[in-house]
């Protein structure tokens, strides 16, 4: 039966039409995956910064001036700092709670100071540290420093923030540290958060340049569940802040579950927002381990 002429160039566009909406699909399922490097360097956000994808992590079980690399001995704690920058970490992750300023420069001697980014913070809470007092960041920063032994930190956080309204309470220490930041002691500044609302305040706040958050896919010693914690991740990346990682395998709970390492891995790293993923690895076959997680993650190239 003959098509009339109107009923035929109805139809022809449909078929083109078609093939126009398939063809991006096509391309999107035909395009290749890469496999993702743990020690690719990545900008922090809109920072100065450019760090590895994997940071080392120094305060598993941290408090008073002490972690578990800490109670590791001098030599096994610079051998594992070494180590792992010999494999590709350029960002370690310190704090006075920690206890670990005095660990990274020497195991890095004779590397170049730009070479490799530290990260320390400012803890301002009672508790947590051997004395009462909790002098301002113009008194700290200097002491960091010297514990160091650098001339600058890469970037300094208020450690464990965790008032929806932060951002008023602590604007004292928040211009200080920007006073140190503008005589060159530090490069970029931000908070580590330990609530929903303290994250969400970051998200809003224009003094944060980077976020320390907990994120896994199974709510495991974070803000809230996945499903509102990574909204606010997003938000803060769109943004222009960087955003770094934490509590990826759950505060260490999910050391013996390969199968939950590699879903939580995954996770962290296809949200589209997690620029750095910050892991206390005690041991270098933990640092490898990792490394060979990460590897196995595919995302569009």
């Amino acid at each position: 039966m003959k098509l009339r002429r109107r009923e035929f160039i109805h139809r022809t566009a449909l078929g083109v039409g078609g093939l126009i909406v398939a063809a991006p699909q096509a391309a999107r399922a035909q395009a290749p995956a890469a496999q993702v490097d743990p020690y690719a360097l990545v900008r922090l956000g809109r920072t100065p910064l450019t760090v590895s994808r994997f940071c080392l992590g120094t305060g598993m079980r941290g408090g008073n001036r002490e972690s578990n690399h800490t109670r590791m001995g001098k030599q096994a704690f610079e051998a594992l700092v070494r180590g792992s920058f010999d494999r590709g970490t350029r960002l370690f992750d310190l704090a006075d709670l920690y206890g670990t300023h005095p660990y990274v420069i020497p195991a890095l001697k004779g590397i170049a100071r730009d070479r490799y980014q530290i990260v320390s913070k400012v803890w301002f809470m009672r508790g947590g540290l051997p004395e009462p007092e909790r002098p301002d960041p113009d008194v700290v920063i200097p002491r960091f420093l010297k514990e160091l032994q650098t001339d600058y930190i890469d970037l300094v956080l208020l450690h464990c923030v965790t008032s929806a309204t932060w951002p008023e309470e602590l604007r004292r220490q928040m211009d200080a540290l920007s006073a140190m930041k503008e005589k060159g002691y530090i490069r970029a500044l931000g908070v580590s958060c330990h609530s929903l609302g303290a994250l969400q305040a970051a998200a809003r706040e224009p003094w944060v340049e980077s976020v320390h958050a907990r994120i896994n896919p199974y709510g495991m010693s974070m803000d809230g569940p996945p499903e509102r914690v990574a909204p606010v991740l997003k938000d803060i990346h769109a943004a222009g802040k960087g955003v770094v990682g934490m509590k990826i395998m759950g505060e260490g709970r999910l050391r013996t579950d390969d199968e939950r390492r590699d879903a939580s891995v995954k996770y962290a790293l296809t949200l589209g927002c997690v620029d750095v993923l910050n892991v206390g690895c005690e041991s270098l076959a933990e640092v490898d381990d990792l490394a060979a997680r990460v590897r196995r993650v595919e995302v569009p190239a």
